[in-house]
């Protein structure tokens, strides 16, 4: 296939080049460089080139080589323990700032309002001694 021919692609990814490159002209790109970057774009989203039909999805879990079928069914329950905490501390850590202070509004609000001023004394006199040091 010469270069530039785009037989391998298929009707949707061309209109979706077309639709993309009518952007970038309407932006004022010049017509060859918004073609290719439309299809740099199209590249980048459906990996290239390619033809519709059957035997292009992805695997599934049953479909897996049983390799990793194996490898899957060694691992114990403490692997297993591990690799969940594991995320459950990467999706804390992931968690937005507002996410985090809702979380954080709703604990203060469970809180009595003996242990908030214990807080709010404890913090004051935290704020103290980094001022002097």
């Amino acid at each position: 296939m010469p270069r530039g021919d785009k037989g391998a692609y298929t009707d949707k990814q061309k209109r979706k080049a077309a639709h993309i490159a009518e952007g970038y002209e309407a932006r004022g790109v010049a017509r060859e460089e918004a073609e290719g970057r439309a299809w740099a774009t199209v590249n980048a989203q459906d990996g290239g080139g390619k033809r519709s039909g059957s035997g292009r999805a992805a695997r599934t879990t049953e479909e897996r080589s049983a390799t990793a079928k194996r490898a899957q069914a060694a691992r114990g329950p403490e692997a297993r323990a591990a690799s969940a905490r594991k995320a459950a501390e990467t999706r804390a850590a992931n968690r937005s700032a507002e996410e985090r202070s809702a979380a954080a509004k709703r604990a203060q609000a469970a809180r009595s309002p003996e242990e908030r001023a214990a807080s709010a004394r404890r913090a004051a006199e935290t704020r103290r001694r980094n001022r002097g040091a």
